[in-house]
């Protein structure tokens, strides 16, 4: 662990040197071989958690900004593939995939009209060359949409992780490049023969959009996907909508992949009773309405999920500590979770499970609150596993009880 701690040191010194040699006029070429030794099998993770700490330390958002050329130049070929299991983002509709059709869409303006009448342009800058790339940056100002979406739908949800840095930085060059297109349409649309001075701002705004497409799909992308859970992506693509689309539109409508509880009990003929009848317990009967109250009435939130994984039931009391969509019933417990924590999840349910343990217990401030989150293995009278009992409690109300009280209050 040490060696790791003074590895990462070692990093940020060498990151806090490259960047001042970038500000004090070193080009990209000049930096990056010793960037690229610096980041040998680094992960696009720890460079980003090393970038967040020197901001944190005071080190201006515009200076870490000068490391964005370098990431695009060395990351091409220096980022090991992460290889995941299952890749939500290829299934047409999620809002990765609609980003990832946005960026191909992008690159085909560019490379197929916007490049061919710059080309144009600078040999003749006749009306008809000067309309052709006005209406070319007209749409490529539909761009805006697409980083939007990823300013206001992606970034929040990387600042709740602690990812701060990157989104700051690369926020900082989408306003770069609308500011580029934007300079570019306005000197077009009131062109005076200034022909260098187009040719050069039209250059700079492909440029850096065909930049930032690189850093989209190798740093942002993958870090994304690693870090939010399945129900924030949910919650993204429900509300893409609002923001608009770039040059194309969701080649569907994603939905995670989820099973009929339901359908399932009924095939299986695990239902023990139909809603007019009560179930019998050990000890009395109730009926499927008043089952239903009482866990909506305890205060605390219950989740339950059967033997194969699948999340079969939450209460839903009147204050709630984790919001939960009813969208999850059916779904796999660990895609419930961000990927950077499923590991512990499936490390509880592995020892629930197998009986190396009865239960697990967690605590943790949220807020005002003082939460107790406790995990037991459900098993029924000949020890079969039966599955996983979530319960969560905000316990500080109970921490603040002192004394006694033997008598009703006073109305």
């Amino acid at each position: 662990m040490s060696e790791f701690i003074n590895n990462r040191e070692y990093r940020k010194k060498v990151l806090k040197e490259l960047i001042k040699e970038l500000h004090n006029g070193k080009s990209v070429d000049e930096v990056k071989p010793r960037f690229e030794e610096l980041i040998k099998g680094v992960s696009v993770q720890e460079i980003a958690e090393i970038e967040q700490t020197l901001i944190m330390e005071g080190m201006p958002v515009e200076e870490i900004q000068r490391l964005c050329d370098v990431h695009a130049a060395v990351f091409k070929g220096s980022i090991e593939e992460i290889h995941r299991p299952q890749k939500p983002e290829e299934t047409p509709g999620h809002p990765v995939h609609t980003f990832r059709l946005e960026n191909i869409e992008i690159q085909k303006l560019i490379d197929q009209r916007i490049k061919p009448h710059i080309n144009s342009f600078t040999d003749s800058d006749s009306p008809e060359n000067i309309k052709n790339l006005a209406d070319d940056f007209a749409l490529l100002w539909e761009i805006d949409k697409h980083y939007a979406r990823k300013e206001h739908l992606l970034f929040p949800y990387m600042e709740k992780y602690g990812i701060t840095a990157p989104p700051k930085v690369m926020w900082g060059v989408d306003d770069e490049i609308r500011d580029a297109i934007k300079e570019t349409r306005a000197l077009l649309s009131d062109y005076n023969g200034n022909k260098e001075q187009v040719i050069s701002k039209a250059n700079e705004a492909i440029s850096k959009a065909e930049e930032m497409i690189f850093k989209e799909e190798n740093i942002l992308f993958p870090m994304v996907l690693d870090t939010l859970s399945e129900d924030e992506w949910i919650k993204i693509e429900q509300s893409s909508g609002e923001f608009g689309y770039t040059l194309t539109q969701p080649a569907g409508k994603w939905q995670p992949v989820r099973v009929d509880i339901e359908q399932k009990a009924q095939e299986q003929g695990e239902y023990p009773s139909t809603a007019r009848e009560y179930v019998q317990f050990d000890a009395g009967i109730l009926s499927p309405e008043e089952i239903n109250s009482i866990f909506n009435t305890l205060p605390i939130d219950i989740t339950f999920v059967d033997k194969e994984g699948l999340v079969k039931y939450f209460s839903q009391g009147k204050e709630r500590i984790f919001a939960r969509p009813k969208t999850i019933i059916g779904r796999r417990v660990e895609n419930c979770h961000p990927p950077a924590s499923v590991h512990v999840v499936q490390k509880i349910v592995e020892n629930l499970k197998s009986g190396k343990k009865d239960h697990e217990d967690f605590w943790i401030r949220m807020g005002d609150k003082y939460v107790l989150i406790r995990y037991f293995a459900v098993r029924d009278s000949s020890g079969e596993f039966l599955g996983i009992l979530e319960v969560s409690q905000d316990i500080k109300p109970i921490q603040e009880i002192s004394g006694e009280k033997r008598l009703l209050d006073q109305e």
